[in-house]
């Protein structure tokens, strides 16, 4: 088996052997449990409780406020304090509905099937919809959106994002293993969907066992296969994903749709299978909280709400004062500047190190290596780019495709000068992105 991949990308250090080989352990929270209403991409969702109802898990909170959002429902059952603003992990004040836990986790009754497969078309979007299953390794785009194309006929590929690329982050690779009739199982209801679709389940080569594991589970499937993916960051990245298993290409202005191919991270798809089979709403995730910094790192199955303090303290603590802590992974995660935030939806990873690496260097000027421009997986130019938004020339900027930047942060990485591209090059794509939005 070939080990695909794509042109540029760099190899850090993974850090995967601090959480990998331990198991799940679920986590149920002391404190309050915080939801913030934007949890996904598009419109936030709407409450549908008021202070001083009692709920219990599983029950709708918030309904989705638009065809692009997504409902939210409760974790725990208990009862609602408030509904006001809540910081959130990127530091935005978001409005949010706060439960006080009591303790007893009561849950509402779910519809389960005996065969999903057997049900038609518009009800196993619907149950995905009505789950508020969003994108668990991005930005947390709707998925019944996703899988609702205008021109489903031309939809060839169902890819699930097996890679895990970003260093540190274990969850997915423990779902893999832990549950892989899940993720076929979602697969198969997902390349259904679609007349014409094949489905293909690319996992990167430093993960043997789940490429095996999986292998055997789908051999008798006509319509999946297991590809083998090189292992290289960021080969998770959807652009890159796509090129490495079908060969075709995307830029900023299409949609994977329009190359006829669809993408969904492995918690994505397991949960799809879940909310079409089982009937229940997406209330948790497997969250990696790991670093040097941490005791005991592992990976938790956690309750949406769930405080990342009390996370930190269920993986032991702090062995020593961290420098950094991330949201995420990183390279594409967001630094905090505390740990009084809520577990949402897309939080894949809680990292806490020891040693701040941007911090600790100072940037040196540029040595024109071209370092750059050979790791970036969108045959970009970055220190050229980074040059042109620190003299605000926004409009050059725009016509080198700056925007086609997918914020990777490799050129970051790789820079002997240690000069912070990626960041000035995201800003820059923001600011052209919305001087676009402001035009039409």
């Amino acid at each position: 088996m070939g080990n695909l991949t794509f042109k540029g990308g760099v190899h850090p250090f993974e850090g995967k052997e601090l959480s990998k080989d331990k198991p799940v352990k679920p986590y149920l929270p002391t404190g309050d449990l915080v939801y913030p209403l934007s949890q996904h991409i598009g419109a936030p969702a709407n409450p549908v409780v008021a202070k001083g109802d009692h709920v219990l898990a599983g029950q709708l909170i918030a309904e989705a406020g638009g065809f692009v959002s997504a409902p939210i429902y409760a974790s725990v059952s208990g009862t609602v304090k408030a509904i006001e603003p809540r910081r959130n992990a990127t530091s935005t004040m978001v409005p949010s509905i706060i439960i006080e836990n009591d303790g007893e986790y009561k849950s509402v009754e779910f519809n389960a099937v005996d065969d999903p497969f057997s049900l038609p078309r518009e009800e196993i979007l619907e149950r995905i919809k009505t789950a508020g299953i969003v994108g668990m390794g991005g930005a947390g785009f709707p998925t019944h959106v996703k899988l609702s194309p205008k021109e489903p006929d031309k939809i060839d590929y169902i890819i699930a994002n097996c890679a895990e690329c970003e260093p540190y982050l274990t969850s997915d690779y423990r779902l893999m293993l832990d549950e892989p009739e899940a993720l076929v199982g979602g697969m198969k209801l997902m390349v259904s969907l679609f007349d014409n679709a094949q489905g293909i389940i690319a996992i990167e080569d430093n993960k043997p066992d789940c490429i095996k594991l999986i292998s055997e589970l789908v051999k008798d499937e006509p319509k999946v296969c297991v590809k083998q993916v090189m292992t290289k960051y960021p080969q998770g990245s959807e652009r890159q994903m796509i090129y490495a298993t079908t060969g075709r290409e995307i830029n900023s202005s299409m949609l994977p749709a329009d190359a006829g191919c669809i993408v969904d991270n492995t918690a994505t798809i397991i949960n799809v299978f879940k909310a079409v089979k089982e009937g229940k709403p997406l209330t948790h995730r497997v969250v990696t909280v790991t670093g040097d910094a941490i005791e005991d790192p592992r990976n938790f199955d956690v309750l949406f709400g769930t405080n990342f303090a009390e996370l930190i303290e269920a993986a032991g603590g702090f062995k020593n004062e961290p420098e950094k802590i991330i949201s995420g992974g990183p390279m594409m995660g967001f630094a905090v500047f505390d740990t009084n935030f809520p577990v949402v939806k897309n939080t894949s990873s809680i990292l806490c190190l020891s040693h701040d690496e941007v911090a600790a260097t100072e940037p040196t000027a540029c040595i024109n290596c071209g370092r750059c421009v050979e790791v970036c997986p969108s045959r970009l130019i970055p220190s050229r780019l980074s040059k042109l938004m620190d003299h605000g020339d926004i409009e050059t900027f725009e016509k080198m495709n700056g925007v086609e930047c997918v914020e990777c942060g490799s050129c970051s990485f790789i820079c002997p000068a240690k000069r912070h591209l990626a960041q000035s090059i995201r800003a820059g794509r923001q600011t052209v992105l919305a001087n676009r939005r402001k035009k039409k």
